[in-house]
This record gives C-alpha cells, structure tokens and sequence, in this order.
C-alpha cells in the first residue's frame, strides 16, 4: 500500500489559494516568512491565497506563483495548476509553464517613469552647473582685465613727455623725478656763481663794520662787485623757475561746489604725484604738482585721494584741514574724503 500524500483535497473550482493557505497554517508559517522565500511583496501573497488572481499581472505568472506556493508546502503543484485553471476558467494547453523556485516581480511603468525622470534631473542639474561656472569664468575674466588696466599710470613729466609707472608706485617714482630736478637745478645754480667768482678780479680787503653802520664800495671795489652780483642773481633765477612763475601767477578763482559735491584744496610744499577720482569713478586729476602749486578741485563725495609724496602736501576738505599723517604708508598716502 502507497502512504497517504499530505496533501488536502478540494473540490472543482475551489479556490487554489485558500488551500494553500491552510496549507501554510497548518505548517505554522507566517505570510512575512513564506513572502520573503517566493520573493513576492505581502500584498501579492494576500491576493494569491485569496483567490485575486484578476489583480495579478497576469494568469501566467499567477499559475507560476501557484506552482512555486504548491513546491514550498511540498503539495502536488499539477493538482493545484489544474484547480487553478478550472477556478479561473483558464486553459495551461500551449503555455509553458515551470516551476519557479524565485518568482521575479515585472517592472513597472513607475519605476522607469522613476528612473527617466532622475536621469532628466541630473541632466539639468549638470547643465545648470555648467553656464554657472562658465559665468563665474567669465567674470573673473573681467575683473582681472579691469584690474590689470588699472595696474600702470600715466604721468607727464617735466619736459613734455608722457611716463607710464605701474600703480604700486607711480608716486614714488614722480617724487624721486622731482627730486632729481630739483638737486640739478641747484647744482647747476652753484657752478654758475662759482665760475662768475674765478672770473672777477679779487675784492680789496675792507675793514670789518658794525651792523649799525653800512659799508659803501667805492672805486674798482664797487666795480668788481656789480658782475658777480648780477651773475649770482642770474643763475638763481635760472635755476629756480618754478618758484618766479608762482610768485608771478595770478590768483584763480575759487572753485565753486554745486549742491552735492565737496570742495578739496590741496597746498605742496614739495613736487607730489597726485590723484583725484569722484564718487563714480572718474578721475579728476591726475598729474605731477610741483612745490608751490596748488589745486582745488569740486566733485561727487566721496572723494578718492592719492599722495606720492605725502609730507609735502596740505590737504583741506570743504575748508577743514585733514591731517593725511593716518593715511600714510612709506612716503605714499590713500584717503578717501566725505566717506
């Protein structure tokens, strides 16, 4: 005699599902577990043992989840095929259908939706970075471009010429200009006075006087005298130009503020590169002033202020004197006025 089959008997078109699932039960197998080893979601477990087989993808795969539950509780998976087909209606004749020890889920229309559209995402996003640092690009480009142009100056010299000094130093190299000028305009007085003094007759000697009394030179004393006089004053006034045209130059007129500008008036007492830019960029001076000039200057506050040599101008702003001893680095200075 055969040993009895531990399988359960149905009648037609009983629900496969339901027999499987006493079947599980009565093998104390929890729906997580038995999901987990068909490699099915809990939900499609619960619609297979309820007999949902219409929610399923499809009658194939649902006989294939059938034929998989049957070999997992070792029941006869022909027996509960064929309960299946007549439970659905269903005909297995022209289908292969085998047994499936892991069942894979379809792919869903969702999930390649899902997928296209993080490919999209990161697409855009890679694109966004691109133009964002091909601007950035560009604008450090700029910038360097504006910088570099304002890294030399011009400066008009003394003869007529045009200098270009880079900008770190466009005013120490003007004042080391004027200060050579200066030191051979007063070499150049000095050989003159001493080549008109060889060339005089010698004074005669006079005899030491008080202060209360003047001394008269008569005779060819007096003679002597006259040429190197006039040869001292013709080499002093040769050798300091600039000082007879100041004494000499008109007085301009003041400078005139219309309503939002500033006045700034500037005194040297030495030769000092010097530059002046308004509110808005422009520049309103910018030259070599010599000792004894002066400039006075209105625009839009605040005023950018640069000093070659610092120590030898006078700064006022809007008639107050401003103390440019804070502002100075070496024999250089940076201020800005109204600020």
């Amino acid at each position: 005699m055969k040993a009895p089959q531990p399988e359960v008997v149905v009648s037609s078109r009983s629900n496969p599902g339901e027999t499987l699932r006493k079947a599980r039960e009565s093998k104390n197998l929890a729906q997580v577990d038995v999901a987990q080893q068909l490699n099915l979601t809990l939900r499609a477990l619960t619609q297979v043992e309820a007999g949902a087989f219409d929610k399923l993808p499809g009658h194939t795969f649902a006989r294939g989840y059938i034929r998989a539950y049957a070999k997992l509780l070792e029941l006869d998976q022909d027996r509960l095929v064929a309960d299946f087909d007549a439970y659905t209606g269903t005909d297995s004749a022209g289908s292969s259908v085998h047994a499936l020890g892991r069942i894979e889920e379809p792919r869903h229309l969702a999930q390649s939706l899902l997928r296209f559209v993080s490919v999209g995402l990161l697409l855009a996003l890679l694109a966004v970075s691109f133009f964002w640092w091909q601007e950035q690009s560009t604008r450090d480009d700029s910038e360097a471009a504006v910088s570099r142009a304002l890294e030399h100056v011009e400066v008009e010299s003394a003869d007529g010429t045009t200098e270009i000094h880079p900008l770190d130093e466009p005013e120490d190299q003007a004042v080391a200009d004027g200060q050579a000028l200066i030191t051979e305009s007063v070499d150049e007085a000095e050989s003159q006075l001493a080549a008109a003094a060889e060339t005089t007759t010698p004074l005669a000697e006079v005899p030491p006087a008080s202060t209360s009394q003047p001394v008269s030179v008569v005779g060819p004393a007096a003679t002597a005298v006259a040429p190197v006089a006039v040869a001292a004053a013709a080499a002093v006034s040769a050798a300091l130009p600039n000082t007879a045209s100041v004494v000499d130059a008109p007085v301009a007129a003041p400078v005139q503020a219309v309503a939002g500008q500033a006045v700034v008036n500037i005194k040297f007492t030495a030769n000092c590169w010097t530059q002046l830019t308004d509110a808005n960029g422009k520049v309103l001076f910018s030259a070599l002033k010599r000792t004894g000039e002066s400039l006075e200057l209105a625009g839009k506050p605040p005023l950018e202020l640069r000093l070659g040599f610092a120590r030898g101008a006078q700064v006022s702003y809007n008639g107050q004197a401003v103390d440019v001893a804070p502002y100075t680095s070496g024999e250089t200075a940076r201020m800005k006025l109204g600020q």
